[in-house]
């Protein structure tokens, strides 16, 4: 399960460890989860003017990379909401595809935003840099 900041992070540096999980995506090394509410929050973060200053590319590449991401992406169906559980209704999002999805673990770069709850729910909290530690070469 990836959060929107590793999203954001990967297309704002390709050098990063949120980029070499996205090219783990690409390789069907990793599986992430998502809704359909999560995948258009992705969508609308990466267009937001400022994203596209920094990641340097255009509609059309966003959508391209989006639609690639997509075809990797598990679908989740939310069947239980809890909400409210955080103090963000967007990590709600992210919440409630991870649990629905019964995902192995939620990735992402604010840690202490679902560090709270993700014992409640058995979800393991890692950074991108450490789920890459745990994947094999």
């Amino acid at each position: 399960m990836l959060d929107s900041s590793v999203i954001v992070s990967a297309f704002r540096s390709r050098r990063g460890a949120s980029s070499r999980m996205l090219g783990l995506v690409a390789e069907r090394r990793i599986v992430p989860l998502a809704t359909p509410a999560l995948f258009l929050e992705y969508e609308e973060v990466l267009k937001r003017p400022e994203q596209l200053a920094v990641s340097e590319l255009s509609f059309a590449e966003v959508d391209a990379a989006l639609a690639a991401l997509a075809a990797a992406v598990e679908p989740v169906e939310v069947h239980f909401t809890w909400r409210p559980q955080l103090a963000d209704a967007d990590d709600e999002m992210v919440l409630e595809a991870a649990v629905n999805g019964r995902a192995d673990a939620l990735v992402t770069h604010n840690l202490a935003d679902f560090a709270a709850v993700a014992p409640r729910f058995g979800l393991a909290l890692l950074r991108p840099a450490e789920l890459l530690g745990r994947t094999r070469p």
